[in-house]
């Protein structure tokens, strides 16, 4: 049975929450939860990658135990994951990302790609101007910030222009995982993005719509369990 332990951090003078399983001598790996979930969306995926690496799950600013602020951007959740990284001391690591936090990964790894050593993209594009106006909470969510969902859609329709022109700067083997046809994001944006990268590849669950990870959670395990083995030969 799969150990978790439950964590704050003082980040830029704001509380933090985070999930922490794994041997912490073992290679790290960063999960970063969609909007309307916390660090806890990830509890299966992170038992299953907790018996080759340390896994930690960050619950990003306006979510769960995390500080709300009523301002929020990409680039802020890209700050808080420099300086939740930094503060760790974890060096290279791994990131996994769903939607929201794949995009903060996303420029991230535009940013700073030496300090990433794969990723993971769950049904996510950097510009996706078709996410829908608006948002559900559903079953299992966590408390949010609803000025979390106004002010990154809002992004989401007003892209910088750098999070998709910047994609060939990003150096790390880059898994996409999409959801297939049942997903409200537009599946050629990811094959699109998967192309630009210098070393990205595009996988679809057909039917798993947008939380893949928790849709088909066999089917996603198996292909992260390939994606590793390939890039810890």
């Amino acid at each position: 049975m799969t150990v978790f332990s439950d964590h704050t951090i003082e980040l830029s003078q704001l509380t933090f929450h985070y999930r922490e399983t794994g041997n912490p001598d073992a290679p790290p790996v960063v999960l970063l939860h969609g909007l309307m979930y916390d660090a806890r969306d990830w509890d299966e995926i992170a038992s299953f990658l907790a018996e080759h690496y340390h896994v930690l799950a960050l619950t990003q600013r306006g979510h769960g135990e995390s500080a709300w602020l009523g301002e929020y951007s990409f680039e802020l959740g890209y700050g808080d994951l420099e300086e939740f990284t930094d503060t760790l001391s974890l060096g290279r690591f791994t990131l996994i990302g769903h939607s929201m936090g794949a995009r903060v990964g996303c420029v991230l790894a535009e940013k700073w790609p030496e300090r990433i050593e794969w990723m993971v993209w769950e049904d996510t594009a950097p510009i996706d101007v078709e996410f829908p106006e608006g948002s559900q909470e559903v079953p299992g969510a966590a408390p949010f910030d609803f000025s979390v969902a106004t002010s990154l859609v809002h992004q989401i329709h007003n892209p910088d222009p750098s999070w998709w022109n910047d994609i060939p700067k990003i150096a790390a083997p880059t898994l996409t995982i999409g959801g297939g046809s049942t997903s409200y994001t537009p599946q050629e944006g990811l094959a699109e993005a998967a192309r630009l990268l210098p070393d990205g590849r595009l996988e679809t669950i057909e039917g798993a719509g947008h939380l893949v990870h928790r849709a088909r959670p066999e089917q996603y395990k198996e292909l992260l369990r390939k994606f590793l083995a390939e890039n810890n030969k």
